[in-house]
């Protein structure tokens, strides 16, 4: 194990507040982050959780006799506890071997006549494939949502994600490109569509200043603490203490309320948005820039595989999301790297009937590529805050554990 460092890299290259961030202004978070992707009316609710649960509830509401929702089988739980909010039932799919994305064959054997909406999901920026998605959809007669959660900025043939299905939503919670603590936009190609989804969110989200007061201090913590010198404190010790106690859903921040929280978000916390929102498409292209550079020291370590998007997409680099051959070789790596300050870390740490506390929400079933993909997998953060000496003792581990 690497000695932990007086400074601390995230595991994910969120986009910095500044000070200035944090002045009053005008609310227009929403519309300019759509004018950025040129995509239409952008919908913003209080986090991307709350958005999937808008449009769960809007589909329901459209289609009463279909009941199902199929979700890759590796996920964030989140996804799975907005399912069981809406009263609706949860059906996973397994993967494809070796793949973030669902299995094809697997994705159609899953649905049929019950099936109310399919989510291909868009992981750790990485493009999904949308468009079998659509084909199975428009088969049964289902809808697509697009999980874009950490994928805001990505775009597939020059389009944004989000517009092949029928809806799309963006996280911006912390540590995500843009970020005002917990915030979610939700989006929508057709324009009867969005109307249906605001008038959802007119009816079910209520003015909770309560839970906007908290995530408006959460905000200002955030931009105090979310640069090296403060990680420590915020993210590094309580992660070296949940690994200590032998607690990795903790660690990894896997470990969700049963309950999604609804509000509407405040004025505030939208001006600081909107002022952060015209720094992020030149951050964006920094990061896609040393990516790029730093994609063929990864590949050319034997072993293991980077993910990487298919022909004609775009998408943003947060970290790198690596396989490794096999789990205990990816399990030394992570000795000697997830408690060492240097951004390693886990996507999420169990395929979703794995998690104890979701029992109930989650069918048990047989998900190997899942679980495969669970136990290979590992992060590494693309942070601007990790030098090139940073990241050649991270490929030098790897290196050693792959040796």
């Amino acid at each position: 194990m690497l000695p932990p460092r007086r400074h601390e890299l995230p595991p994910t290259a969120g986009l910095p507040l500044s000070w200035s961030d944090l002045r009053p202004g005008a609310p227009t978070l929403a519309a300019d982050i759509a004018a950025q992707l040129r995509v239409p009316a952008l919908q913003l609710e209080c986090s991307g959780t709350a958005a999937l649960l808008i449009s769960l509830l809007t589909l329901r509401d459209l289609q009463p006799q279909r009941r199902r929702v199929v979700v890759p089988a590796f996920t964030c739980p989140l996804v799975a506890i907005a399912v069981q909010q809406a009263g609706l039932e949860l059906q996973l799919c397994d993967l494809r071997p070796g793949h973030y994305d669902m299995d094809p064959a697997a994705l159609r054997a899953a649905c049929d006549e019950r099936t109310l909406a399919i989510m291909p999901t868009h992981l750790a920026g990485r493009v999904a494939d949308v468009g079998n998605a659509v084909a199975v959809a428009r088969e049964v007669g289902a809808h697509v949502i697009e999980d874009a959660a950490q994928a805001l900025g990505a775009r597939q043939h020059g389009v944004s994600v989000g517009l092949l299905g029928d809806i799309g939503f963006f996280s911006l919670a912390a540590g995500k490109g843009l970020s005002i603590y917990e915030g979610g936009l939700l989006l929508a190609r057709d324009p009867a569509l969005r109307e249906q989804l605001l008038q959802t969110a007119r009816r079910t989200v209520p003015r909770r200043i309560g839970w906007e007061l908290r995530r408006s201090i959460e905000l200002l913590g955030y931009a105090a603490l979310y640069r090296p010198h403060g990680l420590r404190l915020a993210y590094g010790n309580p992660l070296r203490h949940a690994l200590r106690r032998g607690d990795p859903v903790a660690a990894v921040g896997d470990d969700f309320p049963l309950q999604i929280p609804l509000h509407r978000v405040g004025r505030w916390r939208q001006a600081v948005g909107a002022h952060a929102a015209i720094r992020l498409p030149a951050f964006q292209q920094q990061l896609t820039a040393q990516a790029q550079r730093r994609l063929p020291r990864l590949c050319a370590i034997v072993g293991i595989e980077v993910m990487d998007d298919p022909p004609g997409a775009e998408g943003t680099w947060p970290y790198f999301l690596l396989l490794l051959p096999d789990q205990p070789r990816r399990d030394a790596a992570l000795d000697r790297l997830w408690s060492a300050g240097l951004g390693v870390s886990r996507l999420f740490i169990h395929a979703l009937p794995d998690y104890d506390y979701l029992t109930g929400i989650v069918p048990p079933q047989s998900v190997p590529h899942a679980r495969d993909f669970a136990a290979r997998s590992l992060t590494v953060s693309n942070s601007l805050w990790v030098t090139d000496e940073d990241f050649e003792t991270v490929c030098g581990v790897l290196e050693a554990v792959l040796d």
